[in-house]
C-alpha cells in the first residue's frame, strides 16, 4: 500500500455534496453487490485519497467478498497513519476475524473500544471472538456491554450498566421498575432475561427472551441469548432451531456456528457436528477450545486417533489449557510419553495459571502416573485436583442424605399398591442407573447391540421433571419434592409419562422399540419412575465400593457429579445410595434388576442372558460381541466399551488402598456388606 493511501482529506479536498452522494451511492450498491461497491468506493479513494469512510466501505466490499486478508492489509496502513481513529480499528478487527486471527482480532477491538465504548457492534462482534475463544465470562461481559451501548434511556443505561459491572440486584430492581411503565420495551425484557440467566433462573430467562423476540422476530441478539438459555435447560433442539434462524441472516458468524454445532452434538448428530467444526476449524485454524470440542464429538463417534490428533492440536495452540490434557488422560486408552509430561508439570509450577486449567492438569497427570505405576505421585495430583473440585462447587453430604431419607418415607409398599395400573403405561424406556463409574456404560452397550434395543445417552429429563415439581423458585427454597407426588392424580401421573417420552423422543435415531437412558442419578428418582412408566425397566449398576469410588474419586467428571471430589463426600453418597436401593429393593420386590459389575466381568454369557431375560429380550450373540457395535458413546468409559471385557481393572483400586483409609471409614458397614445392602 502506498503512502498516498495514507493522506488525509484535507489534502485532498472535494465538494462535500458530491462526495456524500458518492458515499451513500456506495452504500446502497453494498447491501445489494459487494463488486460494484468496491469499485465504487475505489473511485472515490481515487479522487479523495485516505477518505475514511470509503476506506470503511471499501474494506466492508472486501469482506463480503470472502477478501478479507486484503481488507486488513489496507487497514493495517490505515490505522497506523491514524491511531486515534476507533472506526477503522474495529473494522480491522472484523478483517482479522475473517482470516481467522481472533486474538488479533480482540486486540483491534479493544483498541477500538477503548477510543469509542459507543460501538454497537464493536461490543458484539468483540464476545463473538471471545466465545470463539472459549472465554465464555469475557464473551458474557462484551455482549452486555453491547447491550447497553444501544440505550439511550437513561434509567435503562443505568441498569445496563449495573448488569455489565455484574451487579446484578441493582440491574434486577431497576429493569422491573423500568418494565412496570413500559412492558414492551424488548431491550428491557432481554436484559431482565440475561439478568435471570445469570443468577440461573433459566426457567423465568427463557419466558423473557421468548416475549422479547415474539415482540421482535428480528431480534438477533434476544434469540442468541434465548439459544444459549435453551442449551443449558436441556431443550437443545428448540436451541438449534433459533440458530437455524440467526444463520438465515448471518450464515458466517463464528458464534452461531459454535452454538449450532454444541446443539447438534447434544441432540446426537453427532456426524453433522463434525462436518460444522471441520469447516469452522478450515476458517478459524487456530481456536484450542474448537478443536477441543471437535476432539469431543470425534471420540464419541469412536474416530479416536482423529480425536487424539485434535486434542494435540489444541494443546499446541494453548499448552496451558488443562482441559485438553485431560480430554487425552479421560480416553482411558492413551499414554502420554514423558515430554508431555513434562510439559504438564512445567504449566503447573506457573504461577499465573488459571484454577480451572491447574484442576484439569492434576487429574491428568494423575492419569499419566497411573499409567506409569507412581502410584504415590499420582495419588498426590488425584488429591490436589479433588481439593480445588471441592472449592468450586456446592455441595452439602447432609442434605443429600435428607433428600435419601425423605425418599424412603414416601414411596412406600402401599404407595405403589396404591397407585399399581396409573401412569403412562408404555414400555419404552430402559434406565440403567446407580452410581457413575460402576459399569453403567457397559450394560448400555450391551444392551444397545440388541437389535430392538437402542442406545441414547445419560438424559437429563426425569431429573428436570423432578426439579419442576420440586417448585423451588431459588436456591434455598424448601422443596415440595418427593412428597408432592403423594398428591397427583392418576391423570397428571400418566401426563408425566408422557411427556418424559416426548421430551426423549428426539434422542431415538431408530425404530427400535426399547431405548435406554443411563443417568446414574436417576437412581434417586426410582419411585417417580415407577409411578409415571410403570412398565419402565429399571437396571441398577452395581461395583465394589472401593473400586466405583475411588474410580470416581479420580474422574473429573464435566458437570453434575459434585459429590465426587473428596473421598469422604463419594463413600457417604455411595452408602446414601445403596441404602435407597434397598428401600426400593423392599418396597418394589423384583422391580429392579442389579448387575454386579465383577460378576458381569467373570461370568459375562451367564450375566446377560439373566440382563435380557429382566428387560424381556431373546438372547442375541451380538450383546456377547457388544465391542464390536459402532454407535455413539459419550461417557468416560466411551473407548473402554469398545473393547472385550478384561478382568484385570477390577481390583485396580488396590494399587492406591494405603490413601484410602477416609472412604473406607465413610462408607461403614456397606464395605464388609458388599455385594448386599448391610
Amino acid at each position: 500500500m502506498t503512502d498516498n493511501r495514507n493522506e488525509t482529506l484535507e489534502s485532498n479536498p472535494a465538494p462535500t455534496g458530491s462526495l456524500a452522494v458518492a458515499l451513500d451511492h456506495a452504500e446502497r450498491l453494498l447491501a445489494v453487490d459487494a463488486r460494484l461497491a468496491e469499485e465504487q468506493a475505489r473511485e472515490i479513494l481515487k479522487v479523495v485519497r485516505g477518505e475514511p469512510n470509503a476506506i470503511l466501505l471499501l474494506c466492508r466490499a472486501l469482506r463480503r467478498q470472502g477478501k478479507a486478508d486484503e481488507a486488513r492489509e489496507i487497514l493495517q496502513d490505515a490505522v497506523t497513519a491514524r491511531p486515534g481513529w476507533a472506526e477503522g480499528h474495529a473494522e480491522l478487527g472484523l478483517a482479522l476475524a475473517g482470516v481467522g486471527k481472533s486474538l488479533a482480532a480482540i486486540k483491534a477491538f479493544e483498541r477500538a473500544l477503548s477510543l469509542d465504548p459507543n460501538l454497537s457492534n464493536a461490543w458484539r462482534a468483540l464476545g463473538d471472538q471471545f466465545t470463539l475463544a472459549g472465554d465464555t465470562k469475557a464473551a458474557d461481559r462484551a455482549y452486555a456491554r453491547h447491550i447497553t451501548s444501544d440505550v439511550k434511556d437513561p434509567e435503562l443505561l443505568n441498569a445496563g450498566l449495573a448488569l455489565a459491572e455484574g451487579r446484578i440486584a441493582v440491574a434486577e430492581q431497576g429493569l422491573r421498575d423500568y418494565l412496570k411503565r413500559h412492558p414492551t420495551d424488548v431491550m428491557a425484557i432481554r436484559m431482565l432475561g440475561e439478568v435471570a440467566a445469570r443468577i440461573g433462573r433459566y426457567g423465568d430467562a427463557e419466558t423473557l427472551l421468548e416475549r422479547s423476540v415474539e415482540l421482535a422476530p428480528s431480534f438477533a441478539a434476544a434469540r442468541h441469548n434465548l439459544a444459549i438459555v435453551r442449551m443449558r435447560l436441556n431443550k437443545a433442539q428448540e436451541a438449534l432451531d433459533d440458530v437455524q434462524t440467526l444463520l438465515k441472516a448471518e450464515p458466517q458468524n463464528p458464534s452461531y456456528k459454535i452454538l449450532q454445532s454444541a446443539a447438534l452434538v447434544r441432540v446426537g448428530d453427532y456426524e453433522q457436528a463434525i462436518r460444522n467444526y471441520e469447516t469452522l476449524l478450515k476458517e478459524y485454524p487456530n481456536q484450542p477450545k474448537s478443536w477441543m470440542s471437535f476432539g469431543h464429538a470425534l471420540k464419541t463417534v469412536g474416530r479416536t486417533q482423529d480425536s487424539i490428533d485434535a486434542y494435540g492440536k489444541c494443546i499446541a495452540l494453548a499448552p496451558e489449557l488443562g482441559e485438553a490434557y485431560w480430554s487425552l488422560a479421560n480416553l482411558k486408552t492413551y499414554r502420554f510419553d514423558k515430554t508431555v509430561i513434562d510439559t504438564m508439570r512445567a504449566q503447573l509450577e506457573r504461577d499465573d495459571l488459571a484454577e480451572e486449567d491447574r484442576l484439569h492438569l492434576h487429574f491428568a497427570l494423575g492419569k499419566a502416573l497411573e499409567d506409569e505405576g507412581a502410584y504415590e505421585e499420582s495419588f498426590e495430583n488425584y488429591r490436589l485436583g479433588n481439593e480445588i473440585g471441592q472449592r468450586r462447587v456446592d455441595y452439602d453430604e447432609d442434605e443429600t442424605t435428607l433428600r435419601v431419607e425423605r425418599a424412603r418415607a414416601t414411596y412406600t409398599r402401599a404407595l405403589f399398591e396404591e397407585r399399581k395400573g396409573q401412569g403412562c403405561p408404555a414400555p419404552d424406556p430402559i434406565f440403567v442407573l446407580g452410581m457413575p463409574r460402576a459399569g453403567s456404560t457397559l450394560i448400555e452397550q450391551i444392551l444397545s447391540s440388541h437389535s430392538q434395543v437402542e442406545g441414547t445417552m445419560e438424559l437429563p429429563d426425569i431429573m428436570a421433571i423432578a426439579k419442576r415439581l420440586a417448585g423451588k423458585a431459588k436456591t434455598g427454597d424448601e422443596s415440595k419434592y418427593p412428597e408432592i407426588v403423594l398428591s397427583l392424580s392418576p391423570d397428571e401421573l400418566r401426563a408425566l409419562g408422557e411427556e418424559y417420552l416426548e421430551r426423549t423422543r428426539i434422542q431415538r435415531k431408530t425404530q427400535r422399540p426399547f431405548f435406554i437412558d443411563k443417568m446414574p442419578n436417576n437412581f434417586a428418582h426410582v419411585g417417580l419412575i415407577r409411578l409415571i412408566l410403570p412398565n419402565a425397566k429399571i437396571i441398577d449398576a452395581r461395583r465394589h465400593p472401593l473400586a466405583c469410588c475411588f474410580s470416581g474419586f479420580k474422574q473429573h467428571f464435566a458437570h453434575g457429579q459434585n459429590f465426587s471430589y473428596g473421598l469422604t463426600r463419594i463413600g457417604r453418597y455411595y452408602s446414601d445410595y445403596v441404602g435407597l436401593m434397598k428401600h426400593f429393593d423392599e418396597a418394589l420386590p423384583g422391580g429392579v434388576h442389579r448387575v454386579i459389575y465383577e460378576e458381569l466381568v467373570a461370568q459375562p454369557e451367564r450375566e446377560i442372558r439373566r440382563l435380557l431375560d429382566f428387560c424381556g429380550l431373546a438372547f442375541e450373540p451380538a450383546c456377547l460381541a457388544f465391542h464390536e457395535t459402532e454407535r455413539a458413546v459419550r461417557t468416560a468409559s466411551s473407548e473402554q466399551v469398545r473393547q472385550p471385557l478384561y478382568a484385570g481393572g477390577v481390583d485396580h483400586w488396590r494399587n492406591y488402598e494405603p490413601w484410602l483409609g477416609d472412604l473406607k471409614t465413610a462408607l461403614g458397614p456397606v464395605l464388609n456388606a458388599y455385594p448386599d445392602a448391610p
